[in-house]
């Protein structure tokens, strides 16, 4: 079953559908992003592929790698990244600013000066985060600078 995970993740499919269900996702996806999230533990999973769907239904286009060994998805001059870290799932911006509105609308959850830190097996803000991700690629520059 975890071959079968494997294989539908490198063929750019789902791993929880069947193989006949897999169908071309990320072309420009770097093979070792792929590794990245068939190596995620299970429980982890779900919570990382969600936010890698969201941030790919919002910029398909954006050219998947691997920076600072976490899943770097950029499009024109801005960024974003996800990393499974010891006691959060964290989703990484290139600025402070692109956090403002999601902080004041979600003190509840974790953040530092540029992520988001989400608890493992915690329901998502999936809209704003959505958000948050289209003001990081689309805003990448703070309207200080």
């Amino acid at each position: 079953m975890v071959q079968q995970h494997k294989q539908a993740w490198h063929q750019g499919g789902d791993p929880l559908q069947p193989a006949a269900a897999v169908r071309p996702r990320c072309l420009s996806m770097h093979p070792n992003v792929q590794d990245y999230f068939c190596n995620l533990p299970e429980a982890r999973q779900a919570q990382l592929r969600e936010l890698h769907e969201l941030i790919l239904s919002r910029f398909p286009s954006a050219k998947v790698d691997l920076g600072y060994k976490m899943p770097t998805y950029r499009y024109a001059d801005g960024w974003v990244a996800l990393g499974n870290q010891q006691r959060y799932i964290s989703l990484y911006t290139c600025g402070a600013h692109h956090l403002a509105e999601f902080k004041r609308r979600h003190p509840e959850i974790k953040t530092g000066k540029g992520c988001i830190n989400f608890k493992p097996g915690v329901a998502m803000p999936v809209a704003d985060i959505a958000r948050v991700v289209e003001h990081a690629m689309l805003q990448p520059k703070s309207a200080q600078t």
